[in-house]
């Protein structure tokens, strides 16, 4: 499935395609509480208060106790047993190597810049259901149900036009990582997405939602394992750095345009999280032109 790369030489593209097993999704999953489910909790990242003054104004969020820690461990199962046995690289594992997108359904294996390994599994019932979670916190309602082009750090309003994006749904394709000692993400803007709706209209991605699995040392204490990991965002010169510690069941809401991140190396344990993204429909509005007054000739 992967192109071996020589010595200096680029990494040769892969066409690549992700289909899954039907997994049973137990009834309850992510609709009733379970006993070690605690008060989601919401903080906004307020950046012109922190060593990234220059990313004011922009979006970003952090949800705690979305999921719960048994949770987020089903999430895991389930995940590893969407897996095809065709489709695994590794002897007796369901993880294969992350991939980077290179665009026209082509990914290439970059480790000097993208280290862990992935499951790709697409499916709309569960992120609903996430969502669903999301989704009662009223700050999330209001900034995220619809926003105009130049609302968002980065973006810039049409002139002539009034450009809207209405929330349409979480994108069903969730990347499950896995990152062991020494993997990590280095820096980088993540990418919009986009597709056609049914009735023939654009919907695009402009935020990253990233649910992290497994709790970090830097949260929790020495009760975990995981040490480092962070998702940390950057200056453009990647001297000052703001963190967000991997915590389970925490989810992280960031609009993709302008925020620079990584993810941190892992030092110890191993780090579980899930990416998906935010996808809304266009909704574009011509303003009236003002009708030119007629003079004598």
């Amino acid at each position: 499935m992967f192109s071996v790369k020589k010595q200096n030489q680029m990494p040769m593209p892969v066409k690549t395609s992700y289909k899954s097993k039907e997994v049973d999704i137990p009834e309850d999953y992510l609709r009733s509480e379970p006993p070690d489910a605690k008060p989601i909790t919401f903080r906004q990242i307020d950046f012109e208060n922190t060593v990234l003054p220059q990313y004011k104004g922009a979006y970003a969020v952090i949800l705690d106790h979305v999921l719960s820690p048994s949770e987020c461990a089903k999430l895991i199962e389930l995940a590893e047993a969407s897996v095809r046995d065709e489709d695994k690289t590794v002897q007796g594992s369901s993880w294969n190597p992350a991939l980077v997108n290179v665009g026209a359904g082509h990914e290439v294996l970059v480790p000097e810049y993208r280290n862990s390994d992935r499951i790709i599994w697409d499916n709309q019932e569960i992120v609903d259901r996430l969502w669903g979670r999301i989704e009662r916190i009223p700050e999330i309602r209001e900034k995220l149900s619809s926003f105009k082009d130049g609302d968002l750090l980065g973006t810039r309003a049409k002139e002539g036009k009034d450009v809207s994006w209405d929330f349409h749904r979480v994108n069903k394709r969730m990347r499950f990582l896995k990152y062991g000692k020494g993997q990590f993400f280095r820096p980088h803007c993540d990418g919009a997405y986009s597709e056609q709706a049914e009735d023939g209209s654009v919907l695009r991605t402009h935020f990253t939602l990233h649910l992290y699995l497994n709790d970090s040392q830097q949260e929790v204490g020495k009760k975990a394992d995981l040490v480092g990991g962070a998702t940390s965002f950057l200056s453009g010169d990647e001297k000052k750095q703001m963190d967000v510690d991997p915590r389970a069941g925490r989810v992280l809401i960031f609009q993709h345009t302008r925020l620079y991140h990584s993810g941190d190396d892992v030092k110890q344990g191993v780090k579980y999280t899930v990416r998906s993204d935010l996808l809304y429909k266009l909704r574009i509005e011509e303003e009236p032109t003002q009708a030119r007054s007629s003079g004598p000739a």
